[in-house]
C-alpha cells in the first residue's frame, strides 16, 4: 500500500489523530481514556500517515522534551513500513530542531522494532496503563 506522512498539529488534524489513537490504544489495548488524553497534544508536533486514498492510517507525536509517543497504526495497515516511516519523520524533525537525542517508552513486545530503528534500551521494565514498557533512547547525529 502506498502512503504518505505529513507533519501536522493537533489543531489541524485532531479528529483523525483521535480516531487512530482511540482505535489502537483505548479500544484494542484498553488504555483508560484519561491516560490517553493527557493534555500534551496541543504542545506536540504530530505526524500523520495517510493511505493512498487519503485515509488516516497511523500517527506519532514528538513532544517538546524530545519524547516520541503515541505511535499507532491501524491494525489492517500494520507491517507495511508505516510505523518506521512515522518514526523517521519525527526523528528528522527533531534533528532539524537541533535536538541531540529522542526517547520513547516502548511496549516490551515492540523493543526489537525500535532497536531496528536505532533505539537502545535503558533501564528496566515499568508499567504504563498496566502494559510493560522500557525506556529507549536514540542519539541524533547532526547533519
Amino acid at each position: 500500500m502506498a502512503f504518505t506522512v505529513i507533519r501536522t498539529s493537533w489543531a489541524e488534524h485532531e479528529a483523525a489523530l483521535r480516531q487512530i489513537r482511540d482505535t489502537v490504544f483505548i479500544q484494542e489495548q484498553r488504555v483508560p481514556e484519561e491516560m490517553e488524553w493527557d493534555g500534551a497534544d496541543a504542545d506536540s508536533v504530530h505526524f500523520l500517515a495517510l493511505g493512498d486514498a487519503g485515509q488516516p492510517v497511523g500517527c506519532i507525536r514528538l513532544m517538546p522534551s524530545g519524547q516520541l509517543s503515541r505511535l499507532s497504526v491501524l491494525e489492517q495497515y500494520r507491517n507495511q513500513g508505516i510505523g518506521k516511516a512515522l518514526i523517521i519523520a519525527a526523528e528528522e524533525h527533531a534533528r532539524a530542531g537541533d535536538m541531540d537525542e529522542i526517547f520513547l517508552h516502548a511496549q516490551t513486545h515492540a523493543t526489537s522494532f525500535y532497536e531496528a530503528c536505532g533505539f537502545s534500551v535503558t533501564g528496566g521494565i515499568f508499567l504504563e496503563a498496566d502494559i510493560p514498557h522500557r525506556q529507549m533512547f536514540k542519539e541524533l547525529a547532526q547533519a
